[in-house]
């Protein structure tokens, strides 16, 4: 599992390394480090830390080791991958037909978030919406791009992918 966690350790030398090595000593990886010691609290600087851990029993023995070595865990959470695709629609549709198609692809396609934008319809009384797609899995992008093409298809509506 992919971790990030903001911790405060000790503005000492070799500190920043010590609280680093632990993450090691349960197998994990570290993916990233970010130190900022602007952010100076109770005499200890911030480190934000990416990285890999098996499971929750490696975890939960890095953090009995932290506590152990007085470093801080101001937050800890774990990080996820997602997959955004943008897309952009363009035809005769009301604002309705895409909502309703966004519901008809949440039921069936785990989408983290969607964000849509309309414009007004132009002489043509054509209408165009973006819309900004965020998916859990490559697997779940390509059921939502499957599943936008043939509505588009169907309702004779212009659809461009990857913008």
């Amino acid at each position: 599992m992919m971790i990030n966690a903001q911790l405060y350790v000790k503005d000492l030398p070799g500190h920043l390394v010590e609280s680093l090595e632990p993450i090691s000593l349960v197998n994990g990886n570290i993916v990233g480090v970010v130190h900022d010691r602007e952010q100076i609290v109770n005499q200890r600087i911030c480190i934000d830390v990416t990285f890999e851990v098996r499971g929750n029993p490696e975890l939960d023995q890095l953090k009995d080791i932290w506590k152990s070595k007085d470093v801080l865990i101001a937050n800890m959470g774990s990080v996820y991958k997602t997959y955004t695709m943008e897309y952009m629609l363009v035809g005769d549709f009301t604002a309705s037909f895409v909502e309703t198609l966004i519901d008809k692809a949440s039921k069936a396609i785990s989408l983290e978030s969607v964000d849509v934008n309309y414009s007004s319809r132009n002489a043509k009384s054509a209408r165009t919406a973006m819309i900004s797609a965020e998916l859990m899995s490559e697997s779940d992008l390509k059921k939502f791009d499957a599943f936008l093409m043939e509505a588009c298809k169907e309702s004779k509506i212009v659809y461009i992918r990857g913008l």
